[in-house]
């Protein structure tokens, strides 16, 4: 198991997974009072938590699929990324995409964050690719079958 040095400010507990196969843990807002969120109206949302990431690894914030299926709350930048080198309070950027405003409560779960290890990449300037079956086919050229 990975370990990540973190603080808590927020008074709430920290990321935690909900079931025993999730890859996500449930991150709550730290408010001092409710945020409404009018349609198409973003904010962001501080948590409380800060972080230090291990070199390697990354942390991406996502949306809850309940908040986006029942009151069409999303995050505007999804999945975002905390780099191992950021140091600051994690923030979610939330997006009411209903026709309705949406009250944010302290404490409420509002994103989910998944921790994973990448990699590093060189880049190799070359004149020609290798041939695939796919080749330049972009967006829907797989189609369906």
């Amino acid at each position: 198991m990975l370990t990540i040095n973190i603080i808590n400010r927020s008074g709430h507990p920290l990321p935690s997974y909900q079931t025993a196969h999730a890859a996500g843990m449930d991150v709550h807002a730290h408010l001092a009072e409710p945020i409404t969120l009018g349609p198409l109206q973003r904010a962001l949302i501080p948590t409380g938590l800060f972080m230090e990431i291990p070199e390697g690894y990354e942390a991406q914030v996502r949306p809850r699929s309940g908040l986006a299926y029942r009151h069409g709350i999303g995050l505007v930048n999804s999945p975002g990324t905390i780099d191992a080198d950021y140091r600051g309070e994690l923030k979610v950027l939330l997006v009411n995409l209903s026709d309705t405003p949406f009250v944010v409560q302290n404490g409420e779960r509002i994103a989910q964050l998944v921790v994973a290890r990448h990699e590093r990449v060189g880049w190799l300037p070359t004149e020609e690719l290798s041939e695939t079956q796919r080749g330049a086919g972009g967006y829907g050229s797989t189609g369906t079958k």
